[in-house]
């Protein structure tokens, strides 16, 4: 006789009970941080699977597979027939769970699924031309739903998805849950954050509302002012970024009226690295220096002369982002759209008990942000506009 097994998965709260109750086919949920999603995430992605269906799960990076992975393997460990990590959960009755990043442009394309969630999407990049060209279609077959839930990030495509249930589209449904909907969040907590941040901060990340140009330090609208065609005059200098765990190196160049004309972003051993770095015309670099990028700085100081070596602090990331910032805001630099415009737009401040931090959300990238405030920084020092501008 079969031994019975039982899978425990979250009790849902009141908040969550609600979206459950009204859900459509088409489900946008816009929530403040500490929400809950996840766990919502965990019960609809498990409930599939425990049906004997294919589910999938989409995030906008690969870091921000974990959690979710991890989650969903905890709750079925004892009906999980194979695993592979961060890439799929398959049950004993036939149930899977695929896991992908939407830096993946293909990413559920031929796939066949009964439940779609796409997380924190508000970062994700052509979060609209993905679901209309890729994921919808993986629904078709069985009449799936899908769920998109996130924290706002300013009037972008998770708005746009947002309105169609609050305009009461057909097969839409739309919410917005602050953090004082979750019950397990002390309320007192969420009130000294109120007191800590600006009000339009603590109304996107905490009441789930839409803003414009909230906690962004260079401001959407000056971003796209500064935007234009890759330069093909040559670098006067270069700023260099140098990866940790899942992030990129990267070199971003720049010619002597402050335009990017040159970027190379990628992964690979510090071999490749350092090869890539000194191949570089001659020309000053910033590089960082920070943890394990020290000794490859040293390196790299011994065989060319004209490399500084920059420090990461707290204190050393405001004072270089806050040059970017108005170097942005003052139209005296420009780089191209894609990649740059990207991470400038998803870059973030937060005011925290021990200053301002700056920085990519949990899970996305900043190495090209970095390393264009390190070009920068450089460029002041040796380009056609050095002495005009103060770096404080």
């Amino acid at each position: 006789m079969p031994t019975e097994v039982k899978v425990v998965l979250n009790k849902p709260h009141a908040g969550q009970q609600k979206v459950l109750d009204e859900a459509q086919r088409f489900n946008v949920l816009c929530c403040g941080r500490r929400f809950g999603k996840s766990a919502l995430a965990v019960n609809l992605l498990s409930e599939t699977a425990l049906d004997g269906f294919p589910a999938g799960y989409f995030a906008p990076t690969y870091k921000l597979l974990d959690g979710t992975y991890n989650e969903c393997l905890h709750a079925l460990e004892p009906i999980v027939k194979r695993k592979n990590e961060h890439q799929f959960i398959e049950l004993l009755n036939g149930g899977r769970i695929e896991f992908w990043s939407l830096e993946n442009e293909l990413a559920g394309r031929s796939r066949k699924y009964k439940r779609a969630i796409l997380d924190e999407v508000a970062f994700a990049k052509s979060l609209y031309k993905l679901w209309t060209e890729s994921i919808r279609a993986t629904l078709s077959d069985m009449k799936g739903d899908a769920w998109f839930m996130s924290t706002p990030k300013g009037k972008n495509d998770f708005h746009k998805l947002f309105m169609r249930g609050v305009m009461e589209h057909p097969n839409w449904q739309s919410w917005q849950m602050s953090t004082y909907t979750n019950p397990f969040i002390d309320p007192s907590e969420i009130d000294d954050a109120k007191a800590d941040l600006p009000e339009l901060a603590f109304s996107q990340e905490y009441m789930a509302e839409f803003n414009d140009n909230v906690a962004n330090p260079f401001g959407t609208a000056y971003i796209a002012q500064c935007t234009f065609p890759m330069s093909t005059l040559p670098a006067v200098c270069y700023g260099v970024d140098l990866a940790k765990s899942f992030d990129f190196s990267v070199i971003v160049g720049l010619d002597k009226h402050g335009s990017v004309c040159y970027l190379d972003r990628w992964q690979s051993d510090w071999r490749t690295t350092k090869e890539k770095i000194l191949r570089l015309p001659q020309a000053a670099i910033a590089i960082d220096s920070t943890g394990v990028g020290d000794p490859i700085g040293e390196d790299l100081q011994r065989v060319r002369g004209n490399i500084e070596a920059f420090k990461f602090t707290a204190a050393s990331k405001q004072q270089l982002m806050e040059g970017l910032a108005v170097a942005i805001q003052s139209r005296i630099i420009t780089f191209p759209e894609g990649v740059i415009t990207e991470e400038l737009n998803n870059f973030e401040y937060i005011y925290t008990r021990t200053g301002v931090r700056y920085s990519a959300p949990t899970g996305l990238h900043d190495d090209v942000v970095c390393a264009l405030a390190l070009a920068w920084k450089k460029y002041q020092e040796v380009g056609k506009g050095a002495g005009q501008y103060s770096f404080a």
